[in-house]
């Protein structure tokens, strides 16, 4: 009778030791699932930042394609000139508000 009681003890405690692990293993996936949730969450806000600036590039290509299949670069040399490089024609004045910072 002695012996059953000991293997009765024995078996309580190796169910206390599965129950802890079953726990821990639980406690795991949660927060195995959350982590991935919120990288998920971060990767399509990403997506959505890269896949507008997608979209203004090919706008931006569309445009100079069509300028490109007019043959009169005369217009795209002169939009590059004002707008990127900030130049300006002989006769052309321009005006800066300088009072704002």
């Amino acid at each position: 009778m002695a012996k059953k009681a000991k293997t009765e003890k024995k078996g309580l405690f190796n169910r206390f030791l599965v129950k802890l692990a079953a726990v821990f293993v639980i406690a795991g996936c949660i927060m195995l699932v959350y982590t991935i949730e919120k990288d998920c969450s971060e990767k399509e806000r990403e997506l959505t930042v890269i896949q507008g600036k997608i979209d203004s590039y090919e706008v931006e290509n569309a445009d100079i394609q069509r300028i490109l299949d007019s043959d009169d670069m005369s217009e795209y040399i002169a939009r590059v000139a004002v707008e990127e490089r900030g130049y300006a024609y002989s006769d052309e004045r321009r005006f800066y508000d300088t009072s704002r910072d």
